[in-house]
């Protein structure tokens, strides 16, 4: 236990090293810094600028970055379109916290007890399978898309809410960052764990996925923000297990008049993952910076 704690303390001792810059260095990474985070949130403020702008001031050209005359009408519109649904709104929201939670849960809890064994034990066929979740990160999601939809609807769990959890909590990503986050603690802390009679599922709940956080809270972020906007695709096409997304997408089709129920939406959609990453974005770096992930 007393190594356990040494190597806490070392992980902490390294987070709170600082590069050595002089003060203009510093304003100077600061002024650029603050150049690309304007120019990154210029989309994000554009889109929530819209969701308060009345029907005429959407079609202004050139636009404008912050509406002169503020308006709630487009949620009120929403919410009377929503209203008219013959879906309960409650039930597309239910549809996409499920798919949300159990992708999530699933996936994170998978792709931990896959990559526990691959970073630190040896076995026959180790490197092929890890080489193999290493390429499978090359193809593009449009790619797999067929082979998906093959696998989904032999299994027999098209039009299932499962159609959706199945392939996030199959998704290499996670087992390739988790694997790489794992390699970097020490075997002894396993090797003293095991002297001091844990049992390997002791062992990686109580020592292995506390140091490996920010890996899984990565993870976390990553899946919410991919299943907060599924539409269920192929795979769901009973009405009511539609989830959110696809609701508000439905009801934002239409003519031009919708331009601002449009905007309302756009920036429904945003707001959730956005805040949840602005929260959480500081474990990203850490992880993507700690796995050597580009």
């Amino acid at each position: 236990m007393q190594m356990i704690e040494k190597f806490l303390f070392n992980r902490k001792v390294k987070k709170r090293k600082r590069l050595n810059r002089s003060l203009g260095g510093d304003i100077a990474l600061f002024i650029l810094l603050a150049l690309f985070g304007i120019f990154s949130a210029y989309p994000l403020i554009m889109t929530a600028s819209n969701a308060f702008k009345p029907l005429d001031e959407l079609f202004v050209f050139p636009p404008t970055l912050l509406p002169r005359n503020i308006t709630f009408d487009n949620f009120r519109d929403l919410s009377e379109l929503i209203g008219n649904s013959w879906i309960p709104f409650s039930r597309y929201f239910f549809n996409t916290i499920f798919v949300t939670v159990a992708g999530t849960a699933g996936h994170v809890l998978i792709a931990s007890m896959c990559a526990y064994p691959l970073a630190k034990y040896k076995f026959p066929g180790s490197k092929i399978i890890f080489m193999l979740v290493v390429y499978s990160l090359m193809f593009a999601p449009q790619v797999t898309a067929t082979p998906n939809y093959i696998i989904v609807s032999w299994i027999g769990l098209i039009d299932t809410p499962f159609a959706i959890i199945l392939p996030a909590i199959a998704s290499s990503l996670g087992l390739y960052l988790m694997k790489q986050f794992m390699e970097q603690i020490p075997f002894e802390l396993i090797e003293s764990a095991k002297i001091d009679g844990a049992s390997e599922y002791r062992i990686f709940f109580q020592i292995v996925m506390p140091l490996v956080k920010p890996a899984w809270l990565t993870l976390i972020i990553l899946l919410f923000q991919r299943l907060w906007t599924t539409d269920g695709g192929a795979f769901i096409f009973s009405e009511e297990l539609k989830p959110l997304s696809f609701a508000l997408r439905q009801i934002a089709q239409g003519s031009i008049e919708r331009a601002g129920t449009v905007a309302a939406v756009s920036f429904i959609m945003m707001i959730v993952p956005v805040t949840f990453f602005i929260f959480s974005q500081s474990r990203i770096v850490e992880t993507f910076s700690h796995s050597g992930l580009k």
